[in-house]
């Protein structure tokens, strides 16, 4: 990571595990950045200029992937 990326990290406690989201880079307006998005064995990736938004998408991602992962039960 370079110097002027900065991290944050966001810990949401669930009943059945955490979810931590991992957001870097998006130091200035124009820079892009991305957000890792994990939850017990699945881990989702965003890439975008947005930060908000790309958190909110990668959030909606890893939903997808949960009901898929529930659904081929």
């Amino acid at each position: 990571m370079q110097k002027h990326e900065h991290m944050d990290v966001f810990f949401l406690p669930t009943r059945s595990g955490m979810i931590k989201i991992y957001s870097y880079g998006f130091s200035s307006g124009e820079s892009w950045g991305q957000v890792f998005t994990e939850y017990n064995d699945i881990t989702v990736s965003v890439k975008g200029y947005n930060q908000k938004k790309a958190i909110i998408k990668s959030i909606s991602r890893l939903n997808d992937s949960l009901l898929n992962k529930n659904r081929d039960k």
